[in-house]
C-alpha cells in the first residue's frame, strides 16, 4: 500500500535511516490506517532476541514480591525489555515446570527459589541462557549472583533488642529450605551466642504469611517464662504478631517488643509502627535485572562476580527504643 520494498518499510518503522522523511512519514501513516503492529515472533526469528525476561519467584502473593517485580518491571521498560514472571508455588516441580516452558521465550531468567540447587539449574537450565540467582546459596561460573545481607541483617536486630535490655527473645522463621530464613537463622544465633545467651534461643517455624506470624506469637505467649522480644524473619508475619499480642491484651513494646524484615511499605503504618530490617526491594530487582542484561548483551564475558547487598536497621516505637533512636532513623 506504501509502494515500497519490505527493506524500507523497515527502516522506517525501526528508525534506521536510508529513506526520505517523505517516504517514512507515507509508510507510517499506512501502517497507522492498516493498525499494523510489528510481530514479535517474527522478529525474534532475524534478531534472535526475544525482548523479553523471565522472572521466577517463590512466590507472587505479598508486598515483597509486588515491590521486587516493580523493580524489575522499571528497569526491564528503561532498556525496552518486557518481563514474564512466574511462580513456583513453593514446589519444585512447579519450579522446573516454569524454567522449561520459558525457554525459547526469554533471552535471560532471574531465579528465585529455595530449589534452585546447583543439580536443579543443570538439568533445567540451558548452558547457554544468561541467568542471574537471587538469595541463592549456589555459586557458578555459569551464572551471576545477588544476595541480600540476611545474616548481617538479622544480625543487626538482635543487637539492637539485646542493647535495648529484651534478654529473652523469640525468632518466628519462614520455610527451612529458604536461603534467607537460614542465613537469617545464623545472624539471630550469632548475635545471641556472642552476647553469652545461645542457650536461650527459641525458633519457631512459620511461612512468612501474616496468619502463620499470629499463631506462632500465640505459641511464644505460652513459653515460660514468656520473651520479652519476637523477632520474625519477615514483616507480615510481625504484623501477625502484633495482631495476636493485641488480642491477648499484650502492651507492645512494654511488655513484648516486636520486629520485623524487609521494611515493606505499609510496616511504618500498623501499631505501633513496625521496627525492622530495611531491604530495598525495589533497587533489588533494578539490580537483579541490570546484571542480567549485561550478560545478555556481553555473552562472551564471564558471570560478573557476586553481589551481596547490604541492609538497614529501621528503628520504630515496636521495638521500645528511645524516641531519639527513633528520630535519628
Amino acid at each position: 500500500m506504501a509502494n515500497v520494498s519490505v527493506a524500507s518499510v523497515s527502516r522506517a518503522l525501526n528508525g534506521h535511516g536510508g529513506v526520505t522523511a517523505e517516504t517514512q512519514k507515507r509508510i507510517r501513516e499506512v501502517a497507522a490506517r492498516l493498525r499494523y503492529v510489528p510481530h514479535s515472533a517474527a522478529r525474534s526469528l532475524i534478531t534472535r532476541r526475544t525482548q523479553t525476561i523471565g522472572a521466577l519467584l517463590p512466590d507472587l502473593h505479598g508486598a515483597f514480591f509486588s515491590e521486587l517485580i516493580r523493580g524489575i518491571d522499571l528497569a526491564a521498560r528503561a532498556r525496552g525489555l518486557y518481563l514474564l514472571v512466574s511462580s513456583s508455588h513453593g514446589d519444585a516441580t512447579e519450579a522446573a515446570i516454569a524454567l522449561r516452558a520459558m525457554q525459547g521465550r526469554v533471552d535471560g531468567l532471574l531465579v528465585m527459589s529455595p530449589h534452585a540447587d546447583a543439580a536443579f539449574l543443570d538439568e533445567n537450565l540451558p548452558i547457554v541462557l544468561p541467568t542471574v540467582l537471587i538469595n541463592s546459596h549456589v555459586r557458578s561460573e555459569r551464572h551471576a549472583a545477588l544476595d541480600v545481607d540476611d545474616f548481617g541483617g538479622a544480625k543487626a536486630m538482635v543487637e539492637h533488642l539485646l542493647g535495648n535490655g529484651r534478654k529473652r527473645i523469640v525468632f518466628i522463621a519462614g520455610p527451612d529450605v529458604n536461603h534467607d530464613v537460614q542465613e537469617r537463622c545464623r545472624g539471630y544465633r550469632e548475635a545471641l551466642a556472642a552476647a553469652g545467651l545461645g542457650d536461650t534461643a527459641a525458633i519457631l517455624q512459620g511461612d512468612f504469611t501474616e496468619e502463620s506470624g499470629y499463631r506462632k506469637a500465640k505459641e511464644a505467649l505460652a513459653m515460660s517464662p514468656r520473651p520479652d522480644a519476637i523477632f520474625a524473619a519477615n514483616d507480615m508475619m510481625a504484623i501477625g504478631a502484633l495482631s495476636a499480642l493485641a488480642e491477648a491484651g499484650v502492651r507492645t513494646p512494654d511488655d513484648i517488643a516486636v520486629t520485623g524484615f524487609d521494611d515493606i511499605p505499609m510496616a511504618r503504618y500498623v501499631s505501633p509502627p513496625l521496627t525492622t530490617v530495611r531491604v530495598r526491594i525495589a533497587e533489588l530487582g533494578e539490580a537483579a535485572l541490570d546484571r542480567l542484561a549485561m550478560m545478555i548483551e556481553s555473552p562472551d564475558d564471564a558471570a560478573p562476580e557476586p553481589r551481596v547487598v547490604g541492609t538497614e536497621l529501621v528503628v520504630r516505637a515496636s521495638c521500645g527504643a528511645s524516641d531519639k533512636a527513633q528520630r535519628r532513623n
